[in-house]
């Protein structure tokens, strides 16, 4: 009997003429897609087209291209449905995969365009003026009181919350040591200290070797509790409380065991070979009060460092934020539905979830409707893909954004969704580590910083252009946003009034 009745999805063409036959291809394929004889072979049904074959192969030879066997049409029954079916017809599992939703969803970032300023409200040049980029992260006060300072002057009498001072809004979301690779980590962290920014963990604990760069990471406390302990909590920044993902809202993190090396299960305290399930939820938290105590033992462990609560944006989660604020988080963390995942449920990752432009108004307004918009910073994450995302997301009432996709395609990512098998040729989601050492640290910090710097004076020519010298006077203030192509019940739940109005 036929073994599948799933046809590759990728063929893989070779020019015999161009080749020399090296065999870089096959080195550098992490899927095991090529043999070598006389010359590479390769087996079509191990491609994921990630192109590092076709990128270092030295003559130019290879190409891959979307396998053109067609499929009957079928408006009801796609093509993707009908593989699912057959795979899991042959395996009797749930089908897993990586990154973010794939799906053709509407975005409402691509609908939204920002004002700009004309001659009554002139525009501010950002290459001969300040641009204040700075961002603090954490609670703030509702008021401040000055004394004298016997000098003459004034200095403040409130004492202020612990805060983090960020110098652009823009920080990197976590991803676990697990679901990437430690090079990964450490490109991560040391970027986060170039750019005067944050990193974060992620549920996977935090490597002995990221310790001296602790002052500049979130360390994450996850259900699951993978790695957490007091150096680890004492360490950090900040503290975040993962309580769900927006890749996969209602359900616990996985780590297949294939990636939980030795070093990988030293860091979380686990078993060297086995799945890292997390729960669903937090055995400890069933209420608002529950969550009330352990923000509040985190921060006694922690001398009161701020703590994060991460929640996946879901219908209710404008009430949910309030109840987190209350409890005392000092940053709300909102994680839309489109954001990336090292594995996911397909069938969740696809289909559970708000997208993030959603959460982040209704968040904002009902904060600041109970007037405690003040007392917690937020945090958006889930598909920011841009300089103009980020500038959005703080005009709909963002703090600042969290970026995970974005810096792993500066590493090299080419979104073939297949984080989960640990296979990655780009030595980024995997630990395998003759790929693995394909990210140097230094190389890759540098890229993630240019990331970051690219798009924070990308930033910096949208705050000239809108007439304003800082981030601060742009976070909330909707009214500079315009809908272009959205209905009227979804510009009234953002607050954007549609273009010409």
């Amino acid at each position: 009997m036929v073994t599948t009745f799933i046809p590759p999805e990728f063929k893989v063409k070779i020019d015999e003429e161009k080749c020399i036959k090296c065999g870089r291809c096959v080195y550098q394929c992490g899927w095991g897609v090529y043999e070598f004889t006389d010359k590479p072979i390769p087996d079509d049904s191990k491609c994921s087209a990630c192109h590092r074959c076709v990128t270092f192969c030295p003559a130019g030879a290879i190409s891959v291209e979307r396998n053109p066997l067609a499929f009957k049409e079928s408006a009801n029954w796609s093509e993707e449905l009908r593989k699912a079916v057959y795979r899991q017809a042959e395996t009797g599992g749930v089908l897993l995969s990586g990154m973010g939703n794939p799906r053709p969803y509407e975005s409402v970032f691509d609908h939204l365009v920002l004002d700009a300023c004309q001659v009554t409200n002139p525009s501010i040049d950002p290459l001969r003026e300040p641009m204040e980029l700075r961002t603090y992260i954490g609670r703030k006060p509702d008021s401040v009181d000055v004394e004298p300072d016997g000098k003459g002057g004034f200095k403040l009498k409130t004492e202020l919350p612990p805060n983090i001072l960020i110098e652009t809004p823009i920080i990197f979301g976590g991803m676990s040591y697990g679901s990437v690779s430690l090079n990964v980590h450490k490109s991560l962290a040391m970027a986060a200290h170039e750019c005067g920014t944050l990193m974060n963990t992620g549920e996977g604990g935090l490597h002995k070797d990221l310790y001296p760069l602790s002052d500049r990471i979130i360390v994450q406390c996850a259900s699951g509790r993978f790695g957490v302990h007091d150096e680890y909590l004492k360490a950090g920044a900040a503290v975040e409380i993962k309580v769900g993902q927006g890749a996969k809202p209602g359900i616990g993190g996985h780590l297949p065991g294939e990636k939980i090396n030795p070093e990988v299960a030293t860091t979380r305290m686990i078993p060297t070979g086995t799945d890292a399930l997390s729960p669903a939820p937090h055995h400890d938290i069933y209420s608002i009060e529950d969550l009330r105590q352990l923000i509040y033992a985190l921060k006694e462990t922690t001398g009161y460092k701020p703590v994060s609560v991460k929640i996946a944006a879901v219908h209710n989660v404008a009430a949910i934020a309030s109840g987190i604020v209350r409890a005392g988080a000092d940053i709300v963390y909102l994680d839309g539905f489109k954001g990336g995942t090292g594995a996911a449920p397909t069938i969740i990752r696809d289909h559970i979830g708000l997208p993030i432009e959603i959460a982040i108004a209704v968040v904002d307004e009902r904060l600041r409707q109970e007037g405690i918009r003040n007392h917690a910073s937020i945090i958006a994450a889930g598909s920011i893909r841009s300089s103009a995302d980020l500038a959005k997301a703080i005009a709909l009432g963002a703090d600042a954004v969290a970026i995970g996709s974005a810096a792993l395609i500066a590493l090299g990512c080419r979104v073939c969704q297949k984080c989960h098998t640990g296979c990655c040729s780009w030595g980024i989601t995997t630990q395998k580590p003759e790929l693995t050492r394909r990210i140097d640290p230094d190389w890759g910090a540098e890229r993630i910083a240019n990331l970051v710097h690219a798009w924070s004076h990308e930033l910096q020519e949208i705050l000239g252009a809108l007439g304003v010298n800082a981030v601060e006077s742009l976070r909330g203030s909707r009214e500079r946003l315009r809908a272009i192509g959205l209905d009227a019940q979804t510009c009234e739940i953002l607050g954007v009034k549609p273009a010409g109005r």
